[in-house]
């Protein structure tokens, strides 16, 4: 089966309000298999007037495991913290293997 990536390009608008969900959300993923591939926070390297500070790729064996994570209980109890509190999309797309 083809792997899935999420790829996420994240303003942060309130870092305390935020807090919740990047403490969380890591043990949300490896529970359905997922992980870190990229994980980009800091100082961008290709253009000072970025808007979406935070980049991230997250792989999942399979685009199901990335599904059942988004619908997940754990994440869905999460998510609220990062919808009220950044901006930007979180994609998920099909590898090409």
């Amino acid at each position: 089966m083809t792997k899935a990536y999420l790829v996420g390009m994240v303003k942060v608008t309130n870092m305390e309000g935020m807090a919740p969900y990047m403490t969380a959300v890591e043990d949300t993923i490896t529970e359905h298999g997922g992980k870190f591939l990229v994980r980009h926070m800091d100082e961008k390297l290709h253009s000072e007037d970025d808007p979406n500070p935070i980049t991230v790729v997250i792989e999942f064996p399979t685009a199901d495991a990335a599904m059942a994570w988004k619908h997940s209980d754990s994440y869905q109890a999460i998510l609220p913290s990062r919808l009220e509190n950044s901006e930007g999309p979180l994609v998920i797309c099909h590898g090409v293997e």
